[in-house]
C-alpha cells in the first residue's frame, strides 16, 4: 500500500537529495480553467482500457496496486473532462493550447510560447516507450505542435478520422496516461522539501508525510501536481508567489497523518489559488475560476481511494 512505508523512504531520500542537491524543474501549471460538468452520455462508448503493468516503484515512493491506480485514473478523469469521451481532445475557453487525454495535458501549436508547460509531447513519448504504437502524424505532431492554432480549429476538425482516432488512442491508454501522472507526481517528491526556503523545510517535510501517509492523501498529491503543478520555482507565478504543490504544503498548518491532514491540505490549496486569483492581471478574470478549483479541492477531503 501507498502508507505503511513512505514516512521512512521519504527521510532516506531527501537526506540524500539535501546533500547532493537537485536541479529545480520548471512549473508546469496545467491549467484546466473550466469548470467540467459529469457527462450524461459519451458521444462514442469508450473502450474499457486494457489493465497495464504498475510501474515499479523506484526509492522514495511506495508502489500504487493497480486498484489504486484505476481509481486515480478514474478520478483524474472526472475532474479535468467530466468523464466525457469527447473532452479526451479539447480546447478551453480562453487558453492558446489545447487539452489531451484523462489529464488534460498541455498541447501547443507550434512556436507559441508554452507559458504552462507543454506535457502532451512528454506523455506521447511515455505511451510510446510502454509500447503504444502512435499513428504516423500523431508521431509528427509530437514533434512539431498541436495540429490546430485555435479551439475554432480543432471544433471543425472534431469530426475527422483523425480525431476519432486520437480520441480512441486517448480512451484506450487511460491507466498508462494514470501512471505518467504518478509518476511526474514521484519525481516532484524528494525535491519539494529542499526547493522550500529553509525556514519552512521541516514544516513541508511534515506536511507531506501527514498526506502521503493517510488513506486517500496520494490522490490529493498527484491530482494537485496534475491541477496546478509542482511548484518548485518557489518564487515563481504571480508577484512572486507561485501555487504548487509545494505552496500548499507550506501553506498548510503542521498536520499528523490522518483525515485532518486531508481537510487541512484542501484548505491551504484554496487560500494559495485565492491568492493567486488575488495577484493576478485583472484582465484575466480569473475569479470566474475559483468556483470550478473549489470543487475540486473538496473532492481531495474524502477521496475514497
Amino acid at each position: 500500500m501507498l502508507r505503511a512505508k513512505f514516512l521512512s523512504v521519504f527521510c532516506v531520500i531527501f537526506m540524500l537529495f539535501a546533500v547532493s542537491g537537485c536541479s529545480q524543474q520548471a512549473v508546469h501549471d496545467d491549467d484546466d480553467d473550466s469548470p467540467k460538468k459529469p457527462s450524461t452520455a459519451a458521444k462514442t462508448p469508450a473502450k474499457k482500457p486494457a489493465s497495464v503493468k504498475v510501474p515499479k516503484a523506484s526509492t522514495g515512493m511506495p508502489q500504487l496496486s493497480q486498484n489504486e491506480l484505476n481509481l486515480i485514473a478514474a478520478k483524474i478523469f472526472q475532474n479535468e473532462g467530466g468523464g466525457d469521451y469527447s473532452n479526451l481532445v479539447h480546447w478551453n475557453d480562453g487558453e492558446d493550447f489545447a487539452s489531451m487525454g484523462i489529464g488534460h495535458f498541455t498541447w501547443y501549436p507550434a512556436g507559441r510560447s508554452a507559458r504552462f508547460g507543454n506535457t502532451f509531447p512528454d506523455l506521447l513519448t511515455y505511451l510510446h516507450s510502454n509500447g503504444v504504437q502512435l499513428p504516423a502524424w500523431l508521431q509528427q505532431a509530437r514533434n512539431t505542435g498541436a495540429p490546430w492554432r485555435t479551439k475554432a480549429e480543432l471544433i471543425q476538425a472534431k469530426q475527422t478520422g483523425q480525431i476519432q482516432e486520437l480520441q480512441n488512442l486517448l480512451s484506450q491508454t487511460r491507466l498508462l496516461q494514470a501512471a505518467y501522472i504518478v509518476e511526474r507526481a514521484r519525481r516532484a517528491m524528494p525535491q519539494l522539501v529542499n526547493a522550500a526556503p529553509a525556514a519552512s523545510r521541516s514544516r513541508v517535510a511534515q506536511n507531506l508525510n501527514a498526506v502521503a501517509n493517510t488513506p486517500g492523501g496520494w490522490y490529493a498529491l498527484v491530482d494537485y501536481v496534475n491541477f496546478k503543478g509542482e511548484g518548485l520555482q518557489y518564487y515563481g507565478g504571480y508577484k512572486g508567489q507561485n501555487w504548487g504543490l509545494l505552496q500548499v504544503l507550506d501553506e498548510m498548518t503542521p498536520s499528523k497523518p490522518g483525515q485532518v491532514a486531508l481537510h487541512e491540505f484542501a484548505n491551504a490549496a484554496s487560500r494559495v489559488l485565492q491568492r493567486r486569483v488575488r495577484n493576478s492581471p485583472p484582465a484575466r478574470n480569473e475569479a470566474r475560476w475559483l468556483a470550478g478549483w473549489s470543487n475540486r479541492i473538496d473532492t481531495y477531503r474524502n477521496p475514497g481511494v
